[in-house]
Parts: structure tokens; sequence; C-alpha cells
């Protein structure tokens, strides 16, 4: 009997071990699986077009109501992270190749999950512009609509998916600006991410030939030459150089704004255009993506400054 004791407490012992490892291994799971969700909105994207949304309301002279600016931020936070996982999930096949890593293009998260995930969140981010005002429903709903079709088709055609995404940023100053019921300010940084976009997302065109071209994706860079894409993209760079002065000479911004813009923003576009050119591999392109990327924060602090 002793020993049928024994045996049944090691038995026990074993079943509870067993028990304690599935939990941490499900635990583990989900953990992983929520890191891959997390990874899936493009984070730092989603921080920039909040900070984005705020200023655009900061820019006005105003952040009051906070309730409704914080509201539209999260909001138009929300609605960016669903565009970016729906875009994993149409671009998955390009994925594969340009950038394997990623949730879906891996198989760490099924397509079917990304799908629901963003319908989930485009769905939240819309219903929490109900409580900024009409007007940032509107904004919302064409958001929304629009970046989808991007990810769906426009971004497979010629220029048409480049303006739509251009368009969608800028619209994200608008909609800080509409929080607070002052849009005409906002317009000026809207007008500058509208044109900051545009360019680089030509120059990420250039950098994602290849997958493009196995999935069948007509771009400019495709249709034109990568030649003539980067020639393009460096002529709205010059033309955006320029039209950051004219806030300064306009008196709309003060001198603090004019420093940084001259030292730290325009300076990063002229030197990423100048190595662009010597070197436009797309390894070199990615990276030089990422920093005009990180230069938005640059352009939103000169924003800032500039009210002082």
């Amino acid at each position: 009997m002793g020993d049928g004791r024994l045996d049944g407490s090691f038995e026990s012992s074993l079943k509870i071990s067993s028990d304690i490892w599935d939990i941490f291994e499900k635990n583990e799971y989900m953990g992983q699986k929520l890191k891959d969700f997390f990874l899936l909105t493009r984070p730092l994207n989603v921080f920039i077009g909040m900070v984005s949304i705020f200023m655009g309301a900061f820019v006005t002279g105003t952040i009051q109501p906070l309730g409704k600016v914080l509201l539209a931020s999260l909001s138009g936070g929300l609605i960016t992270a669903a565009a970016n996982a729906i875009n994993d999930y149409f671009d998955v096949e390009i994925d594969r190749i340009n950038k394997p890593e990623r949730p879906v293009a891996s198989g760490r998260i099924s397509r079917k999950e990304a799908y629901i995930f963003s319908m989930v969140l485009f769905i939240a981010g819309i219903g929490l512009s109900i409580f900024v005002n009409w007007k940032a429903l509107i904004v919302a709903i064409s958001s929304s609509v629009l970046l989808y079709f991007y990810s769906a088709k426009l971004k497979r055609t010629v220029l048409w998916g480049n303006l739509t995404v251009s368009l969608v940023s800028a619209l994200a100053f608008i909609y800080g600006g509409i929080a607070v019921n002052r849009l005409e300010i906002a317009l000026i940084p809207a007008i500058f991410a509208f044109f900051y976009h545009l360019a680089r997302e030509i120059i990420k065109d250039t950098e994602d030939v290849a997958g493009d071209q196995a999935d069948g994706i007509v771009t400019f860079p495709i249709r034109y030459g990568s030649r003539r894409a980067l020639m393009l993209a460096s002529a709205i760079y010059l033309f955006l150089i320029a039209l950051t002065l004219l806030p300064y000479f306009l008196h709309i911004f003060g001198i603090y704004y004019l420093f940084i813009v001259l030292i730290v923003v325009d300076a990063v576009i002229l030197l990423a255009l100048v190595s662009m050119w010597r070197n436009s591999d797309p390894q070199n392109l990615s990276r030089l993506s990422l920093i005009l990327k990180l230069n938005m924060f640059a352009g939103l602090i000169a924003i800032y400054c500039g009210q002082f």
C-alpha cells in the first residue's frame, strides 16, 4: 500500500508539473501573440500619427477642449493601426520578399486574424470620432475608406497610392484642427506633411521594386524607372524645403521654427537626397526611409517651437 501511495503521489506530482508547464507555455504563446499583434500595428507610425493630430490642434494656439483633442488622437492612432494591419493582409506575398520578418509574412499571425484585427481597430477609431464632432466623424470615415482601398487596390497603381497615403497623412493635422474648431492654421503642417510623405512614398516604392514586380504591382519606379522616380522624389523634397521657409517670412512662426527647420529638418532631407543619389541600393533606401521618418519628429518640434 505504501508503494501505491508513493506511485500515486508521484503521478500526481507529474500531472501538476505538466499542468504548470502547459500554463507556462500558453502564457508564453499568448505573450508572443500579443507582441506580434502590437508589431502588426507598426507602433512608430501610430505614434507619429497621434502626435501629428495633437500637433494639428496645438499649432492653432489651443488644445482646448483637451478631452476632444485626446479622443481625436486616440481615434487617429487606432485608424492608423488598422491601416497598417490591413496593409499586411493584402501585401503578404510582397512582404515575404521585401519584409519576411513581418508578423503575417512570417506566419506568426494568419491573414484572417490580421483582417479581423484591422476591422475591429477601424470600427473603434471611427466610433471614438463620434465623440469629437461631426466633422471629425467625416474625416475618420473618409480616412478609413481611403486607407482600406489603398492597400486593396490603389497601392498597385502609378502614383495614386502615393497620393492617397500623403493625403491621409495630411488629414491627421486637419483632424487635430477640427478637434479644436480651428482648421485654418492646421492647414500649414498638413500641406508640409502631404509633400513630405509623397516624396518618401516614392522612395519606398523604389526600395520595394523587386517585391512589387514579383506581385505584379505597377508603381512609378516600375513604370518609368528608378532613376526618374528618385528625380521626382528629389524635386518634391526641394520644393518642400522652399515651402518650409514661408511660415517664417510670413510671420506665422518665429525664429526658433526657422532655426530648427534649417539646421535639422531641411539639412536631413538634403543629406538623405545626396546619399540616395550616391547609393540607390534597396538597403540604403530603406535606411534613408527610416531616417526621413524620424525626421518628422524634428518637423513637429519646429512647429511647436515656432509658437514662441
